[in-house]
């Protein structure tokens, strides 16, 4: 297949998530509008309007109802897209439960928010925390570009029959939902010879090969329906490595579950999700010039958790320090301790860092102190931008 792009265009994440959901040309899209996903649904809505998009826009009156809505229509037979943000998945989860349980191969954008209270619109990744455990796929991007691109990917690795699963693409709420960058765009007929069309293996429609959908579960079966999402969850590793592998033939961009950046011969180390990753870059790119070993570990897919990829990729660093943007009050904030687990009786020295709750931004003259405190002893986590400094707690 032939790599071609169309010229790049200034335009926000939302609005390329939009461009992409206009290409996939959904069947059905239950919504209801919660900032700062708005702008994702409003453009999509003009699409449809125009003629440019063929979607039917269920316009619900919550997003507990928009989730349930998808169920249905994925099971039917129609290809179903949604987004939402913060409250929006909370009042959901329930339901993104069922959607996982059920195997329904829903495709979410997840504008990335703060969870109240107090009230708050700007990003955190709270919401994605939320969720983090009820089989549905996380993927984040860490900018526009890869909002649009594994928004294109979404539909093939929730539809593959080893998954089955819904996906959220997440991005972080303003930073890259409400702020303009150039975009490649993959032309509309590759773009949808790439995403191919939509398949279910037991319609609830087929009255001719009727199956049974979301039953009731005694303790006899409940177990093996579980274990059936961790099963899709693993395999999801592999299809996300081939559909990626099929998407660079089309667009001549290169994705995996982690991106490392000048991590082969770092002492220490960041690990991040979501569009910090950029500003680290550029921190990182100085702290090099100055001599300084340092690196980058940038998980994109959170869920499933590539475990075996992450102890390699980290498998020579001996200090790291792992940003959350969520906190766990009383506990270990969800990626620390996640990256705990897997580096248990590993030699190295590891830190949890927690920031940007309620959209306080890190900046690129934090990550140095970030990356100086992991020398030095003491407990976790730090707090970074707490009053403007960083202070252990």
């Amino acid at each position: 297949m032939t790599t071609e792009t169309v010229a790049a265009r200034v335009m926000t994440g939302g609005e390329a998530v939009a461009e992409a959901m206009r290409q996939v040309d959904p069947d059905v899209v239950p919504v209801y509008p919660i900032t700062p996903q708005t702008p994702i649904i409003q453009t999509f809505a003009k699409f449809v309007a125009n003629g440019r998009a063929h979607a039917e826009i269920v316009n619900v009156e919550s997003e507990h109802s928009a989730m349930s809505a998808a169920i249905g229509a994925a099971l039917a037979g129609a290809r179903t897209m949604t987004a939402t943000s913060s409250q929006g998945l909370a009042l959901m989860a329930e339901v993104v439960y069922i959607a996982a349980a059920m195997r329904a191969p829903i495709v979410m954008a997840l504008g990335n928010r703060a969870l109240s209270g107090p009230i708050n619109i700007h990003c955190d990744h709270s919401d994605s925390m939320l969720v983090r455990d009820s089989g549905a796929i996380q993927l984040f991007a860490e900018n526009a570009q890869e909002a649009y691109d594994l928004t294109l990917m979404a539909p093939r690795i929730a539809e593959h029959p080893d998954v089955l699963l819904p996906v959220l693409v997440c991005q972080d709420g303003f930073t890259i939902t409400h702020s303009a960058e150039p975009v490649e765009l993959v032309p509309d007929r590759a773009a949808r010879r790439f995403v191919g069309g939509y398949t279910v293996p037991f319609p609830l429609l087929d009255v001719k090969s009727p199956a049974t959908h979301g039953p009731f579960a005694m303790p006899d079966y409940y177990y093996e329906v579980r274990y059936q999402q961790v099963a899709a969850m693993s395999a999801a590793l592999d299809v996300f490595e081939d559909v990626a592998q099929a998407y660079e033939s089309v667009s001549g961009r290169a994705y995996d579950v982690v991106e490392t950046y000048e991590l082969e011969d770092a002492d220490s180390a960041i690990i991040c999700l979501g569009s910090t990753a950029g500003t680290i870059k550029d921190a990182i790119d100085a702290l090099r010039r100055d001599g300084e070993r340092v690196g980058l570990l940038e998980l994109r897919s959170f869920r499933p958790l590539p475990v075996d990829r992450l102890r390699s990729a980290l498998r020579n660093v001996s200090n790291l320090a792992v940003l959350d943007r969520a906190d766990s009050p009383g506990g270990r904030p969800p990626l620390f301790a996640e990256i705990a687990a897997i580096l248990a009786g590993e030699d190295v020295r590891l830190r949890s860092f927690v920031y940007g709750l309620g959209g306080r931004e890190l900046h690129p003259e934090d990550v140095p102190g970030i990356l100086a405190d992991l020398v030095t002893p003491g407990a976790g986590p730090e707090y970074v931008g707490l009053r403007g400094e960083t202070c252990p707690v």
